[in-house]
């Protein structure tokens, strides 16, 4: 068992998790189609978070939100979620994902997104999402994308379509309907 605390990021955080998102998904993760997603603007600065050693204050691992939308509505996309390579396996991972969920349904968030293993993701509720009528504008496997209802509203409910790259960080929490 490790000890640990989840934290909001700081700006101190940067330098250290880019070096764990490169140690993590390799120096060409940014090429990956979600990284599109995120060019240009800031994750949600309520949903970044950090896991340091309560020992050592080390980096264990990260985890972002980012807004897209969706048919007009503000949605999340997950990730990337990173934990040190050593301590992988132990559950750090999913206590930062149930973290975040959580904090991304109490600020009224409807949808959550991801690129990721549906055997990771699926415990969580993520079921895949272009069976359920989203899409991405870039390539991704139909496996891996996959959505999430934060607010367990029936997806019959909820806006459809392609997602859309955020334009403006600053209007998140303006155009997010609560």
């Amino acid at each position: 068992m490790c000890d640990y605390t989840i934290t909001l990021q700081n700006a101190t955080d940067e330098a250290q998790i880019e070096t764990l998102l490169d140690l993590t998904f390799g120096l060409e993760r940014k090429s990956r189609p979600s990284y599109s997603f995120r060019a240009g603007i800031s994750a949600v600065p309520n949903l970044s978070f950090s896991v340091r050693s309560s020992f050592s204050d080390k980096l264990l691992g990260t985890l972002r939100f980012w807004p897209v939308l969706v048919d007009g509505e503000t949605a999340l996309l997950l990730g990337p979620l990173a934990i040190q390579p050593d301590i992988q396996g132990k559950g750090i991972g999913k206590a930062l994902v149930t973290h975040g969920l959580n904090a991304a349904k109490k600020m009224g968030y409807r949808l959550c997104f991801v690129v990721g293993e549906q055997l990771y993701y699926a415990p969580y509720g993520f079921k895949p999402a272009k069976p359920l009528g989203f899409d991405m504008p870039v390539s991704v496997s139909t496996e891996k994308f996959q959505v999430l209802s934060l607010q367990e509203d029936p997806f019959s409910t909820l806006p459809k379509g392609l997602l859309a790259p955020w334009e403006n960080v600053g209007e998140v929490q303006a155009a997010l309907k609560v």
